[in-house]
C-alpha cells in the first residue's frame, strides 16, 4: 500500500512575477504577497502607465513599458490588472502568442475576446486564468470548471457587482440618495474609474458572459446581452419593493430556456426573502447555482475591494505555479446551448413624469399608464435591449418582477403554426 513521504511534498519552484498595473487590484495583490513570504513568489518588475503619480512604493520600482514585461523571458508569470480593455487585450494576446502564463482581472476584455484568447491559448501553449475577473474573492470559475464541469446546470443567478450592491444597501438601509451612496462607494474603492460600468450594469454583464461559458458552454458577445442598471433609481422605487416585502438587487441570470438554448440578462430585480440573494448586502457578491443532480448551491463573499480581488489574483498565480488550467469541458460539447431568441419578462417601470412614462409605454407596446409615474407589464427582452440607451437617457428605471421565459407567439404566428400543424 502506498505511503506518502516528505519527498512527495516538494515545493514548487519560486516564480518571478511581472505585474502590469498598480491600481486598486494591483496594490492589493502586491500588499498580500509582501505579507506572505512563504508564498514562494516575487514581483520582479512592475509596469504602470503614468510617470510621477504618487504610489506607496519607491519610484525606482516602477517602469512604463508594459510590453517589455511581456517580452521578458525571465518572468515566469504575467499579471495584468489595468483598466483599459483594449490595451489589456493587446498585452494578453501578445503574451499568449509567446506561450506565456497569464493572469488577468479585466472582465470587459475577456468578455469581448474570450473566443480569440482561447484559440491563442490552444495554438501557442500558453495558459490564461482569470478568477479575479468575476465576483472578487468567490472562487466561482474554478468551481464551475472542475466541480460542475460534467454536470448540467439548470440556472445560475448572481449579484456580481459590489459597487451597485453597496449603493442599493446604503439607499435602502440608511436613506441615502443615489448620488451620495455612489460617492461613498467610489471613496471606498469599490467603484470602477468610470462609474457607469458598475451602475449601468456593464461590469456584471461582462462577468455573466464569462460565467455562461464555464457554466453552460455558451459563448456570446456581450453586446447581445441585455443589461439595465440603477443609475436612475430613486427612493420611490425602493419603497415600491419594500411595500411588497422585497428588495431591489441587480441580478445576472443565466438559465436553460429550452432544448439547446439559454437565457442571459442582467437587470435590477425585485427579490423576496426566500431567495439567498435577499441578504447579500454592501460590497458582497452572491451566486446561486441550480445543478441537475447536486441541487442548489450558494456561494457568497466580498465582490469588490483591493484585498478580496487581489486574493483571487494570488490564487490564480498559485494555480499556475502548480500547472493548473481551465478545462472548458462544456465548451467542447457538440450540443452546447446557444442564446435563446424571443424571450419576455414582466417588469416594473418608473419615469419622472406621466408624460415620459406614456412615451415609454408606446416604445415597449405596454398599456397606457393612466396618469401614474409607474406601470407594470410584460415586455420582450429584445425591445428592452433595443431601447436600453434611450431608457437610460430618459431617466427611466426598470426592474424585473417575473421570470424570463419564451415569449407568447403573436396571433399571426399562432395561426401560421396551426396551418402547418394541420
Amino acid at each position: 500500500m502506498y505511503q506518502p513521504s516528505l519527498t512527495d511534498l516538494t515545493e514548487p519552484a519560486k516564480l518571478r512575477v511581472g505585474l502590469i498595473g498598480f491600481g486598486c487590484v494591483g496594490q492589493g495583490f502586491h500588499t498580500i504577497l509582501s505579507q506572505l513570504p512563504e508564498a514562494e513568489l516575487v514581483v520582479a518588475r512592475i509596469a504602470v502607465k503614468t510617470p510621477g503619480k504618487a504610489r506607496p512604493l519607491p519610484a525606482e520600482q516602477f517602469e512604463f513599458d508594459a510590453h517589455a514585461l511581456v517580452q521578458d523571458p525571465e518572468l515566469d508569470v504575467l499579471v495584468e490588472v489595468i483598466d483599459d480593455a483594449d490595451e489589456a487585450f493587446q498585452l494578453v494576446s501578445a503574451a499568449l502568442r509567446l506561450g506565456r502564463r497569464v493572469v488577468t482581472a479585466n472582465k470587459a476584455m475577456l468578455a469581448r475576446h474570450l473566443n480569440t484568447l482561447l484559440r491563442l491559448e490552444l495554438d501557442y501553449g500558453g495558459t490564461l486564468l482569470y478568477e479575479a475577473a468575476v465576483a472578487g474573492s468567490i472562487p466561482v470559475l474554478r468551481t464551475l470548471d472542475s466541480y460542475f464541469g460534467s454536470e448540467p446546470l439548470l440556472a445560475l443567478r448572481g449579484i456580481l457587482n459590489g459597487s451597485s450592491n453597496y449603493v442599493l444597501t446604503r439607499m435602502s438601509e440608511e436613506g441615502s440618495d443615489y448620488a451620495t451612496a455612489l460617492a461613498e462607494a467610489q471613496r471606498l474603492g469599490f467603484a470602477e474609474t468610470d462609474p457607469a460600468l458598475d451602475m449601468a450594469a456593464f461590469d456584471p454583464r461582462s462577468k455573466a458572459v464569462l460565467l455562461a461559458a464555464h457554466a453552460f458552454g455558451t459563448l456570446v458577445h456581450p453586446e447581445r446581452v441585455l443589461n439595465l442598471g440603477i443609475e436612475n433609481i430613486t427612493p420611490a422605487d425602493l419603497e415600491y419593493a419594500a411595500a411588497q416585502g422585497k428588495k431591489i438587487k441587480v441580478i445576472a441570470e443565466i438559465r436553460q430556456a429550452g432544448p439547446g438554448s439559454v437565457s442571459l440578462a442582467v437587470l435590477p430585480r425585485l427579490v423576496d426573502a426566500q431567495s439567498p440573494l435577499y441578504a447579500v448586502e454592501r460590497e458582497m457578491n452572491g451566486i446561486e447555482l441550480e445543478a441537475a443532480y447536486a441541487g442548489s448551491q450558494f456561494l457568497r463573499g466580498k465582490g469588490a475591494g483591493s484585498f478580496p480581488t487581489g486574493s483571487a489574483v494570488l490564487a490564480d498565480v498559485r494555480a499556475l505555479q502548480r500547472g493548473q488550467r481551465y478545462e472548458y469541458s462544456k465548451l467542447g460539447a457538440d450540443d452546447r446551448p446557444r442564446l435563446a431568441p424571443n424571450l419576455e419578462t414582466e417588469v416594473y417601470l418608473r419615469a419622472s413624469s406621466a408624460e415620459a412614462l406614456e412615451e415609454v409605454a408606446q416604445w415597449l407596446e405596454l398599456p397606457a399608464p393612466n396618469g401614474q409615474h409607474f406601470l407594470t407589464g410584460t415586455v420582450r427582452l429584445e425591445a428592452l435591449l433595443a431601447r436600453r440607451d434611450a431608457l437610460r437617457e430618459a431617466g427611466v428605471f426598470v426592474a424585473g418582477i417575473g421570470e424570463i421565459q419564451p415569449a407568447a407567439l403573436p396571433v399571426a404566428s399562432i395561426q401560421e403554426a396551426a396551418v402547418l400543424a394541420a
